[in-house]
């Protein structure tokens, strides 16, 4: 399915009237935050780290010297 600007427009107009001019680019920051934390959690490299990703760091007990 493809989109025409005609279509695209219509769309666009309707996200502002619900959301308001003042808040799109907010979301849009928003939104722009969490996909490059996302990428960033998608790129790291676990395997030098002998911790499970998974795991969370505040769960385990803290370790005995």
């Amino acid at each position: 399915m493809r989109f025409g600007m005609s279509e695209i427009l219509i769309i666009v107009g309707i996200i502002v009237l619900l959301f308001g001019a003042k808040k799109i680019p907010e979301l849009m920051r928003g939104m722009g935050r969490g996909v490059k934390e996302f990428k960033d959690a998608v790129s790291k490299d676990y395997s030098s780290e002998d911790v499970d990703p998974t795991e969370n760091k505040s769960d385990r007990p803290a370790p005995k010297q």
